[in-house]
């Protein structure tokens, strides 16, 4: 198998342009046409997961944090993170990270995160706006419903929980073949009036240039006319976050324990624990302190995160208990979520889940 094989399945489920603008998702050492027959699953990337992956075969390492966030400019081994990349190169192991595309996307981070703390019909806390495009294309009456499906095929025209949604209105297109043109209709240098369809469906951004190769190849004429538009739509299936709620109410305190016994950590810093029971819950893997004044506005019982602030601990406490759980904590489902993916994917291929805890923090 190759490198792209998994990385282009990875990316069909969180495509690399929902990753924030900090980040560095996708490929970060090797090829993508490299041969692969063993992938090992990490959160981080350290010295003993890179032991790992050497001692167990493992040519590639798919983690959730990119070991390479910013800028690198020699390869001295002056740091650690150069250390890693060099071992990484002179070991032939490929990285790969996918970080926060996969947490702003349904069914990615906080989706394994609600289904570990039992949080029912869970979604996206924040959902994202300024994520659509409408592409607009014109076409042959008679050639309208292939280049439909071809668009539809390619991920356009899905809206909530409907798909193959699209608009599309009759008319008279002109156009004029000049030398060198191999028009589908009409004569070179006579001005042609043809019946076409203007045909409008709704596109992720990250899926614009998929969705407009796809309605070129289907399109008969040697040079399609079509037209993209910027949308301003909320997106519910992309964000930041996920709400839901416990299937029974239970204290805060019971609720706490419960987290802390799932997520495996040594302790969980919390705001005042309130005497109201908890039902509504809302949760971010990772760094999500940014989301306390939207889960309060949502009416969240609890907000469960990592990275909280001294200062964070003391909003919204009125009406909701702010619990620390750790970075480290709330995201380490993901190596799970991956593991499945994968092997659902590919089920006779070699994966494995590291068993090194690359969690840096430690506790007396």
């Amino acid at each position: 198998m190759l490198i792209k094989d998994i990385t282009s399945y990875l990316e069909e489920i969180a495509p690399i342009g929902l990753q924030e603008s900090y980040d560095n998702s996708g490929l970060l050492l090797g090829s993508l046409e490299d041969d692969v027959e063993k992938v090992l699953i990490t959160l981080d990337i350290t010295d003993e997961v890179l032991d790992e992956a050497i001692s167990e075969n493992c040519q590639l390492v798919v983690a959730h944090h990119p070991l390479i966030f910013g800028e690198i400019k020699k390869l001295t081994g002056g740091s650690l993170v150069e250390r890693l990349v060099v071992k990484a190169i002179k070991a032939d192991i490929s990285i790969y990270a996918i970080h926060t595309n996969l947490d702003n996307v349904t069914g990615g981070v906080n989706s394994i995160l609600a289904k570990k703390l039992g949080i029912k019909n869970s979604k996206i806390l924040k959902s994202a706006n300024s994520n659509f495009s409408k592409v607009v294309c014109f076409c042959p009456t008679k050639y309208m419903k292939s280049i439909q499906q071809a668009m539809f095929d390619s991920g356009a025209g899905n809206i909530g929980n409907y798909d193959s949604c699209s608009y599309y209105n009759s008319g008279i297109g002109t156009f004029r073949a000049l030398e060198g043109s191999d028009p589908y209709v009409g004569e070179k240098d006579n001005l042609h009036f043809e019946d076409e369809n203007r045909l409008e469906v709704i596109v992720p951004k990250h899926n614009v240039s998929n969705v407009v190769k796809a309605m070129k190849m289907a399109h008969p004429y040697e040079e399609p006319a079509y037209d993209i538009y910027k949308l301003e739509n909320f997106n519910n299936t992309i964000g930041s976050g996920m709400i839901g709620e416990l299937e029974h109410e239970t204290t805060a305190y019971n609720f706490l324990n419960t987290v802390k016994n799932i997520l495996g950590t040594q302790h969980i810093k919390h705001s005042k624990l309130l005497e109201k029971p908890i039902k509504k819950v809302a949760i971010c893997g990772g760094s999500g302190s940014f989301l306390i004044g939207e889960a309060a506005r949502q009416n969240a019982d609890i907000f469960i995160t990592g990275d909280i602030k001294y200062h964070d601990f003391f909003d919204h406490t009125e009406n909701m208990v702010i619990a620390d759980a750790g970075h480290f904590e709330t995201e380490q489902p993901v190596k799970e979520l991956l593991y499945s993916l994968l092997k659902k994917k590919f089920p006779n291929f070699a994966l494995q889940i590291s068993k090194m805890n690359a969690n840096p923090i430690s506790f007396l």
